[in-house]
């Protein structure tokens, strides 16, 4: 009896020392983490349009390693977007394990986050229901990117936005992408200790108010970006599929012709 008892708190033991959880929380964290730090480089490469057309066109040609290839090759910025949608998914599923599977679930959740009235829990229901819309929303865009990354342009990502309608979804992803990528890299600094020093409790406090400005930083950043697209998407609506020519190669043309 006691071998039968011995093997059986042997065997929950070894089920407690299980390492699983804490390397899909490690993926989890990681994903998120390469995922967060990609979106505010996408917001910052998008924006570039608000400082001029001319800009915007120069970094996507950079982006298809137009110093590499002439004019550039549309596949990598393809490459790229499915790399980023590899990572999405693996994230997606890593988050999925936590998610409230029924409604039982979700109401005990909903009365301990109440209960407790612990800031934190509140941020999690955000990240959970954000990262539930951005599962729907994020594939949509990531695919179009995949498939269309050589119509990425001072024109062409202005008459997608606006002349193929996406700015409503462009409007829910922004909100989505925004509060769930800096909640996560807060509620990653927390989780792993980063940035603690001698006093966890002050460095969290001193955490929460650079979320709060971050976050109104990109949200006010991403709509002026998404505004100034439908700006120019509304002025080229009479043009839907025209390219964009560079000022410079335009006066060359024009200089040429009057040459001729």
């Amino acid at each position: 009896m006691s071998n039968l008892i011995e093997g059986y708190l042997g065997e929950t033991t070894n089920r407690k020392k299980s390492k699983v959880p804490a390397k899909l929380d490690y993926i989890q964290s990681a994903t998120g983490l390469i995922l967060g730090l990609f979106m505010w480089g996408h917001m910052l490469f998008v924006s570039t349009i608000l400082i001029s057309k001319d800009f915007m066109y120069t970094v996507t040609k950079i982006f298809e390693a137009d110093f590499i290839f002439d004019g550039g090759s549309p596949i990598i910025v393809s490459l790229i977007a499915l790399a980023i949608f590899i990572i999405f998914i693996v994230h997606a599923a890593m988050g999925i394990r936590k998610l409230p599977i029924n409604l039982k679930q979700y109401q005990v959740m909903k009365a301990h986050s109440e209960y407790m009235n612990h800031e934190d829990t509140k941020l999690w229901f955000i990240q959970a229901f954000t990262g539930f819309a951005m599962f729907f929303l994020g594939s949509i865009h990531l695919y179009i990117i995949m498939t269309n990354s050589a119509d990425i342009g001072p024109y062409a990502s202005a008459d997608r936005v606006w002349s193929e309608w996406m700015w409503p979804l462009y409007i829910l992803l922004l909100l989505a992408v925004e509060f769930h990528g800096t909640i996560g890299l807060y509620r990653l600094c927390v989780k792993w200790g980063w940035f603690d020093g001698k006093d966890p409790k002050a460095t969290r406090i001193k955490l929460k108010k650079i979320k709060k400005i971050v976050t109104w930083f990109f949200l006010i950043l991403g709509f002026t970006t998404l505004l100034a697209y439908m700006k120019i998407g509304y002025e080229h609506a009479d043009k839907v599929g025209e390219k964009y020519t560079p000022t410079a190669c335009m006066e060359y043309q024009i200089s040429v012709k009057g040459v001729a």
